[in-house]
């Protein structure tokens, strides 16, 4: 009885010191700064300029379609170049909104951008995220890593994974080798860049045959890191791999992201 009192009392405090700071320091919106009633979030206006991404959308490139062509429908693009991952999923469209929050959290620190962006991402992925076994994101070399002090890719998971109780497994895919990077680069460099550049380790085989796996990254351009990322899941037995990523480049060929 005492403890689950001295838990009301600090979850009590919690609150009551959110609720100042909040007052000292009111929250901002993540995109324009105006103030907000809540942290980790939009005001009204940027709101409603996010272009999210809803049925009907191609089921392996979740690009959209114009009308309802039937469930599970596959674009042309995706019947040209089949992608070798099983299903895609993105929360929006990559616009200018998108790209503020994009870059809140991948170059200025702001992981309460990574907050917004992971929700949005659990509801875009929902189906997809129900049937996996784990959720891996896409690594980064470890001096890249270094630099930037976190993978942006890896905050995502891990916060999709405490929403969803699904199991958050890092260590199943390894980047063996630096790239140059992605931007400027169309889709055969940006593919050439990265062949080969993952791999599954020996001792994580077992946790990856046979196993539903979804893959997290912040934005879709190209898709060829996830291709690479999603070939060497396959071949180390992956029964499934799906892509979860929070914008989706409508245009590839404008690659300056």
């Amino acid at each position: 009885m005492a403890a689950l009192t001295l838990m009301h009392i600090s979850q009590g405090l919690r609150r009551a010191g959110k609720w100042s700071l909040d007052w000292l320091i009111p929250p901002q919106c993540l995109v324009c700064r105006g103030d907000i009633a809540e942290a980790s979030g939009l005001c009204v206006t940027c709101w409603s300029k996010l272009s999210f991404i809803e049925a009907p959308f191609c089921e392996k490139l979740a690009t959209p379609f114009p009308y309802d062509q039937g469930e599970e429908m596959v674009s042309a693009a995706a019947l040209a170049d089949p992608p070798p991952w099983d299903r895609a999923r993105s929360a929006l469209l990559f616009d200018d909104t998108a790209r503020i929050l994009v870059h809140a959290l991948k170059y200025h620190d702001r992981h309460e951008a990574g907050l917004l962006m992971a929700r949005l991402m659990v509801r875009a992925g929902a189906d997809i995220l129900k049937s996996a076994d784990a959720i891996i994101p896409v690594p980064l070399y470890r001096w890249r890593l270094w630099r930037r002090r976190y993978n942006q890719s890896a905050l995502l998971a891990r916060k999709i994974c405490r929403d969803t109780d699904k199991t958050f497994r890092p260590e199943l895919l390894r980047r063996l080798r630096s790239t140059r990077s992605q931007t400027g680069l169309d889709h055969e460099e940006r593919r050439r860049n990265v062949r080969n550049a993952f791999i599954v380790p020996k001792q994580s085989r077992a946790s990856v045959a046979g196993k539903s796996l979804v893959l997290i990254d912040d934005v879709r351009t190209t898709g060829a890191t996830l291709e690479a990322c999603a070939r060497a899941l396959k071949a180390a037995g992956a029964a499934h791999v799906d892509v979860l990523t929070f914008a989706l480049v409508p245009k590839p060929k404008q690659l300056h992201i």
